[in-house]
């Protein structure tokens, strides 16, 4: 898994900026990482922070002690001008992808993608992913127009936005996963038995 100082390659602008800027250090001080920091206007104006865990795990537990350690500093720092709702949250099944290890992890699933600036003439991507390194990422188109290449490679740093697409196999993939985190940390399920 990926490591806590992990930069992020794909990050906010603007206000987000910002409050990413604010937030990030006391959320690395916890011992998590921030994926993403989104305003938007649902219920009046929401401040969603993601965060998760080095291995990719976040509790509701986890998302309370992030909550109460971000606001005073929001309260004293005052980013947003106006009255908002707090919302902590897991990045979820079909999560951004914001570091280079965050496409190494996922290889093999479908991503969308947004570039910033167009890259042979389009700027909306989407492929399964194939590899990753230091500078690139390398993806199959399921669905390629005649003449176009089925794999395509994107530089990371000209990627705006990206998100796994939600499918069977990812859902299979990732309770494969917390299942097998769960068990390596020795959790047991509810009902007693240790799956």
């Amino acid at each position: 898994m990926s490591e806590l100082n992990e930069p992020r390659i794909i990050v906010e602008t603007g206000q987000e900026a910002r409050i990413a800027h604010i937030v990030e250090p006391v959320i690395n001080d916890l011992g998590f990482r921030l994926v993403r920091v989104k305003l938007s206007s649902m219920n009046g104006l929401t401040l969603q922070i993601m965060a998760e865990r080095p291995d990719g795990t976040i509790s509701v537990h986890d998302c309370e002690t992030i909550s109460k350690a971000i606001s005073p500093v929001l309260d004293i720092e005052d980013p947003i001008d106006k009255a908002y709702h707090l919302e902590v949250s897991s990045p979820g099944i079909d999560r951004p992808l914001v570091r280079r290890s965050d496409f190494a992890q996922w290889a093999g699933h479908v991503a969308k993608m947004e570039t910033r600036s167009l890259i042979n003439g389009r700027k909306r991507w989407k492929g399964r992913i194939l590899s990753a390194d230091n500078d690139t990422v390398t993806f199959r188109r399921d669905e390629h127009a005649p003449g176009e290449d089925e794999n395509f490679t994107l530089p990371l740093g000209e990627i705006g936005e990206a998100k796994l697409t939600l499918s069977d196999e990812l859902i299979r993939e990732a309770l494969r996963r917390d299942k097998a985190l769960r068990e390596a940390n020795g959790i047991v399920d509810d009902d007693g038995d240790d799956s």
